[in-house]
């Protein structure tokens, strides 16, 4: 074997390694989460009299979905006189008279509700959270998203928690509006059931840190304050702020059983927007705040779960790395014998693709009745997950390098059926040219398929595929959605 052969199986097996130990992290996740499960009802206390609640609902161009959330904040179950609401609204088309409408609606009604109109979008969501935090006279703040409809008893359900003054923030779970829309929205709905069933139960338990999601929880006002407020030199200020509060001592709760359901992107596009401004939100954070943390009093434990956490999204890089050198690899094992084969192969596809498995198989176990329908989309949560590939390490890239971005909202059409979403094509996310790469690397893995065939290399054939069908899916659903918005 010669030296550039060695070197690149090196690079290949590094990229592999590295991907199986993020995998084993996800087992352990698994294990925390079933070690670690307490009651958190010793921190909540009845009979409180209730405090002042400011609900802020931040706005862009939500003008399917703006008049829905605002009604749901109206129909809380809160005593008006200690209920405050903001529409901080950035529209730049019909949106903001909609909301001007709905305010003057409710203001004649008896509610206590402001339209917060910014002309100017400085500092994005975060840049309207802040300048609402300056005029809101809420002790506790609640935050929704345009998509989300909050149930009425939302507020009584998670401010008792507040009881013990060391919280500082409460997470509901996400639920889901349109699970069954699509094969797209289903694996969508799995992938945010992994993230709120296990990763943030497993951390809030075991008193590693987790994250607020942005939306469907309540702040208490001085912990924000205390802890830099909001700040928008990242795309996600809800994990930064989260992280630098609980730097500062305070604590977070989740109660997965307090659920506020929302609506998932139906079109690929937007799915992979919305994707792309997490991931890179998530390496800033960590490139902000990791320095501090692994300098700091805290305890291993709490470091090594934040590494992994703000920096799970180089994986996808570490996956593209992994699929361009396939091939070259593969020409260069052909020499090599089935076991040798397996005995490299098998446990990076154990840890690899069985750990994710066994990761959103137990979360749907946990909290559906009918859990047993999740193996049939499995094949395509694999699929889309590596379909996203290109989309993440371009965001994970983009971070490194320090390329500032604006904050890309994702689009929120309302959406009751077929009708209703291609009604909403002035909404649509937005075709980003990596859509011809990930056709470029598809075709490159039909080749690969192709090769490994006819040289009767089976043994490679599930990762070939794995690749495969993942790049396509992303490519041709991209692609077909641009075609059809421009018809």
């Amino acid at each position: 074997m010669t030296l550039s052969e060695e070197v690149l199986l090196a690079a290949y097996f590094g990229c592999m390694t590295l991907l199986g130990i993020y995998g084993l992290h996800r087992l352990f996740l698994v294990v925390l989460y079933l070690r670690s499960r307490k009651d958190k009802s010793r921190y909540a206390s009845e009979g409180r009299p209730l405090p002042p609640l400011t609900v802020q609902i931040p706005l862009f161009n939500e003008r399917y979905v703006a008049g829905r959330i605002i009604d749901a904040a109206c129909a809380l179950d809160y005593p008006r006189d200690r209920l405050e609401i903001q529409i901080l609204d950035d529209s730049t088309d019909d949106t903001a008279e909609l909301c001007r409408r709905k305010v003057q609606e409710y203001s004649s009604q008896g509610f206590h509700i402001r339209h917060l109109y910014r002309e100017s979008r400085a500092g994005f969501k975060a840049g309207a959270l802040e300048e609402g935090l300056r005029v809101a006279s809420g002790e506790f703040v609640a935050i929704f998203d345009a998509d989300f409809l909050p149930p009425a008893d939302f507020a009584r359900s998670i401010l008792p928690y507040f009881a013990d003054p060391g919280v500082g923030m409460v997470q509901a779970r996400w639920g889901h509006l349109n699970r069954g829309y699509s094969a797209l929205t289903r694996v969508q709905s799995i992938f945010l059931d992994g993230h709120f069933v296990i990763e943030q139960a497993a951390r809030c338990d075991s008193g590693r840190f987790f994250n607020f999601n942005g939306t469907a929880g309540i702040w208490r006002r001085s912990c924000i304050e205390s802890s830099g407020g909001w700040q928008h030199d990242t795309l996600t200020e809800d994990l930064d702020l989260s992280y630098r509060a609980q730097m500062a001592g305070w604590r977070f709760l989740f109660l997965p059983d307090v659920v506020a359901p929302a609506e998932l992107p139906v079109e690929m596009n937007a799915f992979k927007s919305q994707q792309h401004r997490w991931a890179k939100g998530s390496i800033q954070t960590g490139l902000k705040l990791l320095p501090s943390i692994l300098r700091g009093p805290l305890p291993a434990r709490i470091k090594t779960e934040a590494v992994f956490h703000l920096t799970s999204n180089v994986a996808y890089l570490l996956m593209v790395a992994a699929s361009l050198l396939y091939f070259p690899v593969m020409r260069v094992r052909e020499r090599m014998e089935w076991h040798q084969l397996m005995s490299l192969d098998f446990p990076i596809l154990l840890f690899g693709s069985g750990s994710v498995l066994a990761f959103y198989l137990l979360s749907q176990k946990e909290h559906r009745s009918r859990w047993g329908a999740t193996l049939w989309d499995l094949p395509c949560l694999m699929s889309v997950g590596m379909g996203l590939c290109v989309n993440n390490s371009q965001a994970v890239l983009e971070a490194l390098w320090g390329r500032r971005t604006e904050f890309v909202r994702t689009p929120k059409p309302d959406v009751k059926g077929a009708a209703a979403a291609s009604a909403c094509k002035d909404y649509r996310g937005r075709l980003s040219p990596l859509a011809l790469l990930e056709l470029g690397a598809a075709l490159y893995f039909v080749f690969v398929l192709v090769y490994a065939m006819r040289k009767g290399i089976y043994v490679s054939l599930p990762f070939v595929l794995l690749f495969l069908s993942g790049y396509l899916y992303s490519s041709i659903r991209s692609l077909g959605e641009a075609v059809l918005s421009r018809r």
